[in-house]
């Protein structure tokens, strides 16, 4: 992969425009589309969705927990839907929030983050709380290979907050402190490393702008944010770095190819107004 994974972000939104789109083969939208809650169904809508997403939006975001509950049979059509994606020109962001340390999280990285690996993506997001520098060798693997690791920094769920707001010993809250990290990693990893920040929540004091890296909005349709918050909270960040993510509120609109594919450009263009 040619150039860091902020800077393929970049490009690719500035081709396409500024939209994350979910492949969330849950049990219940797997219902709602006519399809049976199996592999076979797993499938059917992931594929769907990339012919869907394909030249409309840069990235797409497997949520690897509604593949993962099939074992090993939901785990190969979750490699297959990676493979297509990519073969589709989709950047990948697997969704599993994997963390851990020591050769544990080697493990993670290797799974997730080495081209040899099957399952591997353009990122993957992880979670923080072990302490960010116990998921070095994600980055080191990431930084490596062009890749990404996308922290979970301030969620679009309400529960986050206890931990997410809590103070440090030097005053600051837990989100600042995590955003502060990456961003110094990122000026010696060159933005290998993006967050999340969920676009239902307020603006944290570090200045976002400042991050060098990519941001994940969760949070706009189902859960309520627009293009109103995400220009809120994202406008001033350099162009081509925040990638709002929407999942449900787009794949009801399935199993027709043709609306998800409406559905999403509609959100695209949103979004890219509330960035300009």
């Amino acid at each position: 992969m040619s150039g860091s994974f902020t800077e393929r972000v970049v490009a690719a939104v500035g081709a396409l425009g500024p939209l994350c789109a979910g492949i969330d083969p849950s049990a219940g939208l797997l219902d709602a589309w006519g399809l049976d809650d199996d592999p076979a169904g797993l499938s059917e809508m992931a594929m769907r969705c990339i012919d869907a997403y394909a030249g409309v939006v840069p990235v797409v975001k497997p949520q690897v927990a509604f593949f993962e509950r099939f074992g090993s049979r939901g785990y190969a059509v979750l490699e297959q839907v990676v493979a297509a994606a990519r073969d589709a020109g989709l950047l990948v962001i697997a969704d599993a929030k994997r963390g851990d340390i020591g050769s544990t999280a080697e493990g993670y990285a290797a799974a997730w983050l080495d081209p040899a690996s099957s399952l591997a993506a353009d990122a993957v997001t992880v979670a923080p709380y072990l302490g960010l520098g116990a998921l070095q060798p994600m980055v080191d693997t990431a930084a490596t290979h062009g890749a990404g690791v996308v922290v979970v920094v301030s969620s679009s769920n309400a529960e986050g907050r206890l931990v997410q707001e809590a103070r440090t010993a030097d005053g600051r809250s837990v989100e600042d402190a995590l955003l502060a990290e990456v961003a110094a990693t990122n000026r010696i990893r060159h933005g290998c490393v993006g967050v999340v920040v969920g676009a239902t929540r307020q603006a944290p004091a570090f200045p976002l702008a400042e991050l060098g890296g990519v941001i994940l909005a969760p949070g706009v349709g189902a859960q309520g944010a627009g293009a109103g918050e995400i220009g809120r909270l994202f406008r001033h960040c350099p162009p081509g770095t925040v990638l709002p993510n929407v999942s449900r509120s787009v794949l009801v609109h399935g199993p027709d190819v043709g609306a998800i594919r409406s559905a999403a450009a509609a959100v695209r263009d949103q979004m890219a107004a509330a960035l300009s």
